[in-house]
């Protein structure tokens, strides 16, 4: 379990951890290795300059050790301390003065800063270890003069590019990696507020547990890649609140479906996918290749037939039914048919490009087992007649995209779904569902999750940059993903394809919520990766999930 901490929650765990035996000098002494190591795991330091950036307290401490350790992986070390240490009451700092390799310098004997902004312009990788939790921002005094020669320096470094040589621009010279040691140095832990002029990190390595500041914006904006190292508090330690856990790759990795060697396609599950219209063909082709693309078994997508045509050259791995439409949007005869073709399936998913009219609305009702009765003769208003519901058979549930917005027209809808329906809302489709109150801006994403999950009764998919999941029984996880790229047409068609697909399989509707939305995060990590956040779509992360399953799988 990875439950997310407030300061004073993580203060409350280290202090008993160092009540029951396993010291701070002992936590200090592992989290300093963490970050050595995954700094070691993406760069390569030997006979490359490393500075880091010392501040007075435990997370200087931090970086010391990790200082150490890149002097023993033949890095060319630089310790700037914020403040003097004397090494007869700093066992910590005695070590790196003993080893002999790491040359230390203190901003008290650099006049102006001038060594500070010379080592900066040389350097390969920065440490950022001057402030930790207990700090909040603004940065002061000459911790604040320090950050700010640094950033200075580095601005600068990237303005003398734009100078040229005989009008062909010069290249960039490579920046820094940048590494926080437990967050960058003026981050406010718990709010996500952050010091004017902060370092933005490549990597931040915290320690035991993420906390809130690293998931708030606009603080989240600096912490980039993301990692929790054991410092290896004691697993019998109760971790207090009632927070939501952080999402990982191991979660993930669980709950996959076995795939053994004798299967079959009846192994892995049928997914029913109802979706697309004359308007969003191309919603309908990406939820399928998806659901194709996560394993299940057979994969049909139920679709208006004036739609067909294209829909089959988009997913020709895909089976198809061609269902009754009007001027190319799905009606309430398209929910008959279907409730016959669905027997057999194992999951359905409804809602990606469905467009909202009266028709899909019609068809929307007829699914859920809405009927109208009305009392006397002529044309009475829909909310003034008698409703009977006769609730469908309807296999693991999925609604996401035009279904949501359906749903949200139709009075009570609740009452009508089917234990274990996963409803994937983004914030618009949210406040919809909610009753286009301030509701959803009135509570953390993840409190409003949870509480809705629990009224409905359902799983909620709420996405966003950091994604939340919750349960009717309360559980809640947080998915580590901010991606920029996956903000465009199509790729909550890709999620909800992978989440059918393994609702298919046999997933519950947590685990599948959880672990398709974790799949679906790490495949746009891939894309954006090899493609840029503004270049990526929709298809790029389609074209991605098989490497991020392989990831997932260890493989």
């Amino acid at each position: 379990m990875m439950r997310i901490l407030s300061v004073s929650e993580m203060r409350a765990v280290e202090l008993t951890s160092d009540m029951t035996g396993h010291t701070y000098a002992q936590m200090m002494a592992l989290a300093g290795q963490a970050v050595a190591r995954a700094i070691l795991r993406r760069v390569s330091v030997r006979g490359r300059r490393v500075l880091v950036l010392v501040g007075p307290g435990n997370n200087g401490g931090d970086g010391l050790v990790a200082a150490r350790l890149l002097c023993e992986a033949e890095a060319h070390v630089t310790v700037y301390l914020a403040r003097e240490r004397d090494p007869a009451e700093d066992a910590v700092f005695r070590q790196v003065c003993e080893h002999g390799d790491a040359r230390v310098l203190t901003a008290e004997a650099d006049c102006g800063l001038e060594t500070l902004r010379h080592l900066t312009a040389q350097t390969h990788v920065i440490i950022d270890a001057l402030l930790g939790t207990g700090a909040t921002p603004p940065l002061r005094g000459t911790l604040a003069q320090i950050i700010e020669s640094v950033q200075a320096t580095l601005t600068a470094t990237r303005r003398s590019t734009l100078s040229s040589l005989n009008g062909v621009p010069k290249l960039p010279p490579a920046r820094p990696y940048i590494v926080a040691v437990d967050g960058p140095s003026g981050l406010d832990f718990d709010t996500g507020e952050i010091a004017a002029r902060a370092l933005k990190a490549h990597l931040t390595v915290t320690f035991a547990a993420p906390k809130w500041g690293h998931l708030r914006f606009p603080g989240a904006g600096y912490v980039g890649e993301l990692t929790v190292a054991d410092i290896g508090i004691p697993e019998n330690i109760d971790i207090p609140g009632d927070g939501p856990e952080m999402a990982t790759m191991e979660d993930a990795r669980a709950w996959l479906p076995p795939r053994p060697l004798d299967a079959h396609k009846g192994t892995f599950g049928k997914a029913m996918i109802v979706a697309g219209s004359v308007n969003y063909p191309g919603a309908a082709g990406l939820a399928a290749q998806a659901a194709t693309r996560s394993g299940a078994g057979l994969t049909t997508l139920a679709a208006p037939g004036l739609i067909q045509p294209a829909l089959i050259a988009l997913s020709p791995e895909t089976t198809h039914i061609p269902l009754p439409h009007s001027m190319g949007m799905l009606d309430a005869q398209a929910a008959t048919l279907l409730l016959e073709k669905i027997k057999g399936y194992t999951a359905l998913l409804v809602g990606p490009g469905l467009n909202r009219n009266a028709e899909t609305l019609a068809f929307m009702r007829r699914l859920l087992g809405l009927n109208s009765r009305k009392r006397n003769p002529g044309f009475i208003p829909l909310s003034d007649s008698e409703e009977t519901a006769s609730p469908p058979a309807l296999s693991a549930l999925v609604i996401d995209a035009d279904g949501l917005n359906l749903l949200s027209e139709i009075e009570g809808w609740p009452q009508y779904l089917p234990e274990g329906t996963v409803l994937t809302p983004h914030p618009g489709e949210m406040a919809r569902l909610v009753g286009e109150s301030a509701e959803a801006d009135a509570m953390p994403r993840w409190k409003l999750a949870r509480e809705k999950a629990r009224e409905w009764g359902q799983v909620v998919l709420l996405k966003s940059a950091f994604s939340v999941v919750a349960a009717p029984d309360g559980r809640a996880m947080i998915l580590p993903f901010a991606n920029p790229g996956l903000s465009s047409a199509g790729t909550g068609d890709v999620l909800a394809g992978v989440i059918v697909a393994l609702r298919a399989q046999g997933l519950g509707a947590f685990e599948a919520a959880v672990a398709g939305a974790y799949v679906h995060g790490l495949a746009g990590e891939v894309a954006r990766q090899s493609l840029g956040v503004v270049g990526m779509t929709a298809s790029d992360v389609l074209s991605a999930l098989p490497e991020a399953w392989q990831r997932i799988a260890g493989q």
